[in-house]
Order: C-alpha cells, then sequence, then structure tokens
C-alpha cells in the first residue's frame, strides 16, 4: 500500500524519547502492543495522541484532498448495512471532514472500489480506508488490502493508506457500557428499543 510519507518508526530510541516527554501523552490501546509475563498479557505502550482529553498530541494529518472510507464486512441484512451510512453522516458532521465515504467488504454496495470512485470524484488526492471492525484479522491483513489496490488501479495518481481496526481502545469500554445498561434498562421496561434491535424483541430475558 501506497503511503504519502515515511511511517513512524516505534522503536527507534530517538523516537521513544521524543514521544515520551510530553507528560500530557495519552495512551492509545490501539498502536503498539508489548507483552509482559508479568503484567496483562496484552499492554499499550505509551504514545502522544490528540485527543480532548490530553489537549492534542500529534496535528490533525487529515488535510484538504484526502479522502475517507469506512469500511466494514457487509451484511445481507439492508438495516445492518443501513446502519453504516448513519455512523459515516455521524462522523462527518462530528469531525467536518468533507470527503467521507461507507464501503462494505463483501455482500452490500456499495463496495470498496464504488467507495474508492466517488472520493475520487470528489476531488480526494489521497484515499484513508479506515476498517470499521474490531480487531485485525484475515480481512484486515488480506481481503480489504487486496480490494483497495484493485480500486487503486484506476486512479495510479491517487495515494492511498489502510488504518489499523478499532483494537483495545479505551473508548470501546465506555461504549460497551453503555450498551449494556441501555439494554439493561429496557428489559426492566424503563426504555424503549434502541435502533439496534427496534422491531426484533431479541432484547429481552431469557428464562
Amino acid at each position: 500500500m501506497a503511503a504519502s510519507s515515511s511511517p513512524l518508526n516505534l522503536s527507534s530510541p530517538k523516537t521513544r524519547l521524543e514521544l515520551g516527554r510530553r507528560p500530557d501523552c495519552s495512551v492509545p490501546n490501539f498502536v503498539k502492543l508489548r507483552r509482559n509475563p508479568s503484567k496483562p498479557k496484552y499492554l499499550p505502550s505509551r504514545l502522544c495522541v490528540a485527543s480532548a482529553a490530553n489537549g492534542g498530541g500529534f496535528r490533525n494529518p487529515v488535510v484538504e484532498g484526502d479522502g475517507i472510507i469506512i469500511v466494514d464486512h457487509g451484511s445481507r441484512r439492508k438495516e445492518s448495512n443501513l446502519m453504516l451510512n448513519e455512523f459515516v453522516i455521524m462522523f462527518r458532521d462530528k469531525t467536518k471532514y468533507p470527503i467521507v465515504e461507507p464501503a462494505h467488504m463483501e455482500l452490500a454496495e456499495p463496495s470498496i472500489k464504488d467507495a474508492f470512485d466517488s472520493c475520487v470524484e470528489q476531488g480526494a488526492r489521497r484515499v484513508i480506508v479506515s476498517p470499521f471492525f474490531l480487531f485485525p484479522g484475515r480481512h484486515w491483513h488480506q481481503d480489504i488490502p487486496s480490494l483497495t489496490a484493485e480500486a487503486a488501479k484506476d486512479h495510479p495518481e491517487v495515494s492511498y493508506v489502510i488504518t489499523a481496526p478499532l483494537g483495545l481502545h479505551e473508548l470501546l469500554v465506555d461504549v460497551v457500557n453503555d450498551r449494556i445498561t441501555y439494554c439493561l434498562n429496557h428489559v426492566a421496561g424503563e426504555k424503549e428499543e434502541c435502533s439496534v434491535c427496534a422491531g426484533t424483541g431479541k432484547c429481552r430475558l431469557y428464562n
């Protein structure tokens, strides 16, 4: 996959020193993991990342001329695919990025190629493919890179990069807890069905 600049060398002593100088750096739970037998199996290493909590670390690397594709697996269930569209709208509204497109890896449209073409038509000179997956697996290692490379063949003047999936991001703890809380409130009769379960009757107590 092509990239517009050299990747950050996290193994470099100089890089590790510079990253450790900022006391307000937060711990990203998705960039680099190390193993230590005396600690939990996976422990995130320190790296300064931009966030509302620490007032920003790295500058925002998304620039004018960038297009973002948020890609999920794809489903035969129409409602599941439409939820990605809703997420992309929320993402675009919150980030203010001008070019953001949804894509499904398989089973549904728009495809990665469709989304790539759409980004280029809107003026993108670099396409950022963000897998809407929890953890790395075959789709991230093989399928998405292969499909993106195929889509990029029609646009040799456009570079692209495929980001990591969500991984062990600490904010996911809040998301999972919020989902559990809402569902339990629904089971207790205090909340209506959420948009995920609406009309299915699946969020209930089984005996």
